[in-house]
């Protein structure tokens, strides 16, 4: 069996392929401008840790990785899309992203704003197109409910409108579960449902989705006091006078919290057969220093 990291090179391989092809032939369409701006963005590289953890769960369920390929890709195409409008002035405000200049300063505001657009609404598109009908309409289901108000964006919005003030534990992971975890939830999710798996596979599958997206948030933001600006291809120190988890329980204690919710992540994938890979990505993750 290839280890951990020979799997996810290989997968990761494959999916650059994929993604790559998505406007191979852009270039030919009057707004060729806007598709420039979302390949900038969406073939900046990454861990790709979303699609790979939808091949993981569909390969899991019985199902084959060329089954995920629509989900894999529309779960990337919302991810980079986030990262776009998260970078802007009015957001974050960051300049780099992935080690280059993020999609604004090299674009404009504008066309950052539209880039991030076209990739959020094609996503759905790539679902509709790729999968069978009742296929298509659960992982839309399950995708727009994760990405929407009452996921990721609802995070974001929690999220700034607590700048000005300290938070509690519960307020800090009604963010987080939110910002960070809903995404990672709708591409186990989606794994699952592209194999035709059960409703047990996929409830395991959410709360895998919810250990190792709470340890990676945490992770996220020891880094950002911890890690490497070069290794992390980003600015480090940012989120110091934000409602961080190392703000809230300081260094050592995020470092239990990381053990906690991955090893309940690992607990989670019993009604699952191929579980190896899954089980060494939630402790990779925890470990991580970039």
């Amino acid at each position: 069996m290839k280890t951990l990291n020979e799997a996810w090179a290989a997968v990761n391989r494959r999916f650059e392929r994929k993604l790559s092809s998505c406007y191979q032939q852009a270039d030919v369409e009057p707004q060729a401008r806007l598709f420039e701006a979302m390949n900038y963005s969406l073939l900046a590289g990454g861990k790709r840790l979303r699609p790979f953890l939808t091949y993981l769960f569909c390969v899991a369920c019985g199902g084959s990785v060329a089954d995920a390929d629509p989900a894999a890709l529309a779960i990337e195409m919302i991810h980079t899309y986030s990262l776009i409008h998260d970078d802007l002035p009015a957001m974050d405000n960051d300049d780099y992203r992935r080690g280059r200049l993020t999609n604004h300063k090299v674009y404009g505001d504008a066309l950052a704003i539209l880039a991030g657009d076209g990739l959020l609404t094609d996503a759905f598109r790539i679902l509709v197109e790729g999968l069978a009908p009742e296929k298509a309409a659960a992982c839309v289901k399950v995708l727009s409910e994760n990405a929407g108000p009452y996921g990721m964006v609802g995070g974001q919005v929690l999220d700034m409108e607590s700048e000005e003030r300290a938070l509690t534990e519960q307020e800090v992971l009604d963010i987080q579960s939110r910002k960070t975890g809903c995404l990672i939830r709708a591409a186990c999710e989606m794994g699952v449902l592209c194999a035709d798996g059960s409703d047990e596979q996929r409830a395991a599958a959410r709360s895998y989705a919810d250990g190792i997206g709470l340890a990676f948030q945490i992770r996220d933001d020891m880094l950002d006091v911890t890690g490497d600006a070069a290794k992390l291809g980003k600015a480090v120190g940012v989120d110091a006078n934000k409602n961080t988890f190392v703000r809230l329980y300081g260094l050592s204690k995020c470092a239990e919290l990381v053990n906690k919710y991955t090893a309940t992540a690992a607990a989670a994938l019993a009604p699952m057969k191929k579980t190896e890979l899954l089980y060494a990505l939630a402790w990779l993750l925890a470990e991580r220093d970039h």
